[in-house]
């Protein structure tokens, strides 16, 4: 299981070294082979190859014509990328998503359970204190699955 904020860092050449409370999970369940993509483009999604197969096997079964399944698709294919681990850990961020997600210096690398999103700090931040505080209704509704 993928959880907490592990603080990081992407160099000038654009390259995240996954944090090795990360790393070693990643790699022993799933191994080196992640998908990198976005939906938004505010963040970054770094998925196990493994876990991104399972996410095109649901999608194949969502009818072509679906807007909504083209326009996910047309979206994470757009960021995306097939990447490996390198010997240190680290994978290059795409440069369309880099700009994007403004991928550069200190990050946060969040585990979400069976994937990682890599957000610039700043933008983080803001979202979690200011657009999108947790509130009361969030707590009820978690509430109706025993959370």
């Amino acid at each position: 299981m993928l959880r907490g904020n592990h603080p990081a860092r992407v160099d000038d050449k654009g390259r995240l070294k996954i944090p090795n409370g990360f790393r070693s999970l990643v790699e022993t369940q799933y191994g080196p082979e992640l998908f990198v993509t976005s939906v938004t483009g505010e963040y970054v999604r770094v998925y196990p190859m493994a876990v991104w197969l399972e996410i095109e096997r649901k999608l194949a079964a969502v009818p072509s014509a679906n807007p909504s399944k083209q326009r996910f698709l047309d979206r994470v294919n757009f960021f995306g990328q097939v990447l490996t681990l390198d010997k240190q850990g680290r994978i290059l961020i795409p440069t369309l998503l880099r700009e994007a997600a403004a991928m550069a210096g200190e990050v946060s690398v969040l585990g979400l359970q069976n994937q990682l999103a890599v957000w610039n700090q700043k933008r983080l931040h803001e979202r979690l204190f200011k657009k999108e505080p947790f509130t009361d209704e969030d707590g009820k509704a978690l509430s109706e699955f025993g959370i």
